[in-house]
């Protein structure tokens, strides 16, 4: 079977949810898994042919195999409300379904966008994730930054989807610290503890990881912005763990 159900995970996505659900119409069937938004997102996506899923936030993981679950359709295609899939990734899809040659699942590159200017450099240039995948061999794992595990072989297609993560300074700030909760209340599970090397080694590091290392510098200003806030994202972290070991939340 070639059918494919799209799935998109929204929380107040007003700004990107009809771009996302167009982007993928290609899909005989789209599921919106929605973490309660407050905002017009659902409002929007009820004008469309979209089965909407209303399911409490507790992590990306269990929120999208949730979703997964509910897929009738045996190919997978997920869609980041902030995610395009381009026309020349949409004939990509089409065709690997029809011939997946013995392969499970399929990474796809991306072309990351920051305030609306492209990031050619600061470690994006290498950016891929696992989007389409067949949900009996597929599953997610990780509370953040969550991961395919895969029962089989992975491919990959060749365009690239864009990327529009981050719409602004704030909104990256944003994100980065709802991910940095997530990430150290999981490090409090596993009983980290926090020293010194991990508020300023660590920040640091990355700084220049992103910077430097990952060709940063050749985003010009920008590429200073992002190296910047991913350190800050780090020290954020572990900011956290530290309250939370004091049981500060």
């Amino acid at each position: 079977m070639t059918k494919i159900t799209a799935i998109i995970p929204t929380l107040n996505e007003e700004i990107h949810i009809e771009e996302a659900i167009q982007s993928v119409k290609f899909a005989d069937e789209i599921i919106v898994i929605d973490s309660f938004s407050t905002d017009k997102t659902l409002e929007i996506a009820e004008q469309y042919n979209v089965k909407i899923i209303k399911r409490k936030f507790d992590d990306f993981s269990s929120q999208k195999n949730f979703a997964i679950q509910q897929a009738k359709n045996p190919w997978i295609y997920i869609l980041d409300a902030d995610e395009r899939v381009t026309p020349e990734v949409e004939k990509e899809v089409l065709d690997a379904v029809k011939k997946p040659n013995g392969v499970v699942g399929f990474y796809v590159r991306r072309s990351f966008y920051f305030c609306e200017r492209k990031v050619n450099y600061s470690g994006f240039q290498s950016d891929k994730v696992i989007r389409l995948f067949l949900k009996e061999n597929c599953k997610y794992t990780g509370l953040v930054h969550e991961k395919i595990t895969a029962n089989g072989e992975i491919g990959f297609l060749k365009n690239k989807i864009d990327h529009f993560s981050y719409r602004s300074y704030d909104h990256y700030i944003s994100k980065l610290n709802h991910y940095a909760a997530i990430q150290a209340k999981e490090l409090h599970q596993k009983g980290k503890r926090v020293n010194i090397y991990h508020v300023i080694v660590k920040p640091t590091a990355r700084f220049f990881i992103h910077y430097f290392i990952r060709l940063g510098f050749l985003d010009g200003f920008t590429g200073f912005l992002v190296a910047k806030i991913q350190a800050y994202g780090v020290l954020t972290r572990y900011i956290k763990l530290w309250l939370y070991n004091r049981k500060i939340k």
